[in-house]
């Protein structure tokens, strides 16, 4: 027969009750005392800390420096720190010391390669997208396909959609290495000086999308083309909309 312990024996330790620890833990993860009160409570100050013997060396003030000429009298006494000659009529503000890090965030237990999001900002919101993969920065690579609802490769942030349940077997997908934050990166686009030919040309050049960067597009679309039916398209070519009486947070994707 197993003999359970009750609640009773198990707040016993040694035949005696535990005692609860002197500085626990408060609702919300506060400590019950701060780190000075038990630093007083422990009585540390009386602890002896053994210090190195330390001596500093001590600079002069000043400095006596040979000068040439007959009539200069020989030396001369320098300060060795000089004082500044500028001082700014306002102090800058320097911003606080911080240790921490920012990291990348973690990727959504809902989002897994091949779900359906729906995008909430940007010139696409409203559509609904396929995730690829989570790059180094922590956003998330996603496309349209881009035949289906002109959405292209794209970066967006995993704050700023709509998981779905609805999700696409991607697991035969083969995406190039060089599909990284790198990939994304914005290129300067010269501008024409107002100087320079017609005054009344436009000085403003649009940017045009590389070949390369088509390529890559038609090579995932591809892809995803082969794993999605005519049902899928149509759904990830309508867009997100609430009609009168809907309400998000009650609705489930």
């Amino acid at each position: 027969v197993e003999l359970h312990n009750t609640k009773e024996e198990e707040k016993m330790v040694n035949g005696k009750p535990r005692q609860k620890p002197r500085n626990y833990i408060l609702a919300g993860g506060i400590s019950r005392y701060g780190r000075s009160a038990m630093y007083r409570k422990k009585a540390l100050y009386k602890k002896k800390i053994a210090v190195k013997n330390f001596q500093k060396t001590k600079e002069p003030h000043f400095v006596v420096k040979d000068v040439n000429g007959a009539k200069n009298g020989g030396k001369r006494i320098v300060l060795t720190k000089k004082s500044p000659r500028y001082y700014p009529t306002e102090d800058d503000r320097r911003p606080l010391r911080t240790r921490k890090k920012p990291g990348v965030c973690k990727l959504r237990s809902s989002i897994t390669p091949g779900t359906v999001l729906i995008l909430l900002v940007g010139r696409h919101k409203g559509k609904r997208v396929v995730f690829l993969k989570q790059l180094e920065s922590g956003l998330l690579l996603v496309t349209g396909p881009f035949y289906v609802n002109g959405v292209p490769l794209r970066r967006v942030n995993q704050a700023f959609v709509i998981a779905t349940q609805t999700k696409v077997d991607l697991s035969a997908l083969q995406l190039p290495e060089y599909l990284d934050d790198g990939y994304f990166r914005r290129t300067k686009v010269d501008k024409k000086k107002k100087g320079d030919g017609n005054i009344f040309a436009d000085s403003s050049s649009s940017y045009e999308v590389s070949d390369r960067r088509k390529g890559d597009q038609a090579l995932v679309d591809e892809q995803v083309k082969q794993r999605i039916d005519k049902m899928m398209a149509g759904y990830l070519r309508a867009k997100f909309t609430l009609q009168k009486g809907q309400y998000p947070h009650k609705m489930v994707f």
